[in-house]
């Protein structure tokens, strides 16, 4: 049974930084695309970043790749999300997804990914 459970959400004020963690199992993580993506209230679900897990590749949304890093612990199954710098209209439900990749050529597409977590809420104030 596949799990990805998020954590590390919470609210801060603009400017500050939050580290988002997603904990997989279930799957064999050396042979996944690992995503995040967000979903504000009343608006679709956008991505983030993702990385291969099998290796270094990483992709960035334009928009967020200045400000927020995706990267991964191997021995522990488990991706990041650094943010930095964060915007009130950061704020949103943070997703973690995993698909399973022969190649590494992982997208940005939610429609991409197969496998979800519950999701984890970051409130950004000004």
């Amino acid at each position: 049974q596949v799990q990805l459970v998020e954590s590390g959400g919470g609210s801060v004020q603009a400017g500050g930084s939050l580290r988002l963690s997603c904990a997989a199992s279930g799957i064999t993580y050396s042979s996944n695309c690992m995503g995040w993506f967000r979903q504000a209230p009343g608006k679709e679900r956008e991505g983030v970043a993702a990385i291969y897990s099998g290796g270094s590749t990483k992709r960035y949304v334009d928009s967020l790749a200045d400000r927020f890093t995706i990267s991964q612990d191997n021995a522990k199954n488990t991706v990041y999300l650094q943010m930095n710098s964060l915007k009130p209209e950061d704020t949103a439900m943070y997703y973690c997804a995993a698909a399973r990749t022969s190649d590494g050529n992982c997208q940005v597409v939610a429609s991409w990914y197969n496998y979800w977590g519950q999701g984890t809420q970051v409130t950004v104030s000004s």
